[in-house]
This record gives C-alpha cells, structure tokens and sequence, in this order.
C-alpha cells in the first residue's frame, strides 16, 4: 500500500511534504506503535517523528491511545494507522478529479473560442464579438482556435479516471 505513488502523494500532502512519513508509517505497520520506537527504528528525531503523527492524526488517518508508564509515571502514546481513511480520501480525490475533467469538457464543448495571436489568451464567442474580434489587452486580431484536440485530451483524461 505505502508504496504505491498516490497513496504517498496523499501521504506528503498532509505532512507538508515530510519525507519520513512512509518510514513512520511503515513501523505503525509493522507493529511499532510507541512513538519513541518509532524514533529508533527509523533513526528520526523524536519531535520530527511526533510532528508527523500529529498531522496523520489532525488528518485522520492515525489515532493514538494515552496512558502512563508505570515506571516513569509520564504518559505514553500508542499509535494506530488507519488505511481505509487513506483509500476514503483518494477517492475523494479521484471524485473530485472527474468532477473537475467534466465541468472542463462541458466548458470546452458550449463554447466557441477565438484567440489572440500574440499572447495567445482565449475568448468565448460572445467576448470576441463584443471586442470585434480584437484581443481587448493588446489589439490584435483574434482568430478561430479549434479545441477539438482539447476535447478529445479531456475525454481521455475522463476515461482514464474511470477505469483507476
């Protein structure tokens, strides 16, 4: 699971970019739940490793149970990963995605567009024919622009989607 790239984007995402999250993670896996054995096993700072747990948890995706060691008398903290709140949010993020692919096709699909040759910003039809077909920020000519090829990308990119 950790290994695959979308699970560790989502990963590096919540921890800021925090390249020991997966080895952190990884020890919570493997049975390390102690956030002082999860230091020593992957040689990390303990404050860099706590850092890191608190964020998984203010994500939701780690929840820890406190209580005291009985020979220092201060608390502890036993750390738990919970995979199925990873697989909720990339499917979240795979919603979200397709969402976004369609609202884009639909745009791409009402729309005529004309563009400006020199600093190539696109206009709707009804924004061209109000400046009369002349690029409103530097007063060249807008011409057609063909976005077949744009909607043929975004049905690709749909269709991808799909079948992840």
């Amino acid at each position: 699971m950790l290994s695959d790239p979308i699970v560790q984007e989502i990963l590096m995402d919540i921890t800021n970019d925090e390249k020991s999250s997966v080895p952190i993670i990884e020890c919570i896996l493997k049975g390390k739940t102690f956030d002082e054995e999860i230091a020593e096993e992957t040689e990390l700072r303990l404050n860099i490793v706590r850092k890191v747990l608190y964020k998984l948890y203010d994500a939701g995706i780690a929840s820890y149970k406190r209580s005291r060691d009985p020979e220092t008398n201060w608390y502890i903290y036993s750390w738990k990963f919970d995979q199925d709140k990873v697989f909720e949010i990339i499917s979240k993020k795979y919603e979200k995605f397709s969402e976004e692919i369609e609202k884009s096709l639909e745009y791409e699909e009402e729309n005529m567009f004309f563009a400006c040759k020199d600093n190539g910003h696109r206009y709707k039809f009804d924004e061209a024919t109000e400046n009369n077909f002349t690029c409103p920020k530097c007063g060249e000519s807008l011409e057609y622009q063909d976005n077949s090829n744009i909607i043929i990308e975004l049905k690709q990119m749909m269709k991808k989607n799909d079948q992840a």
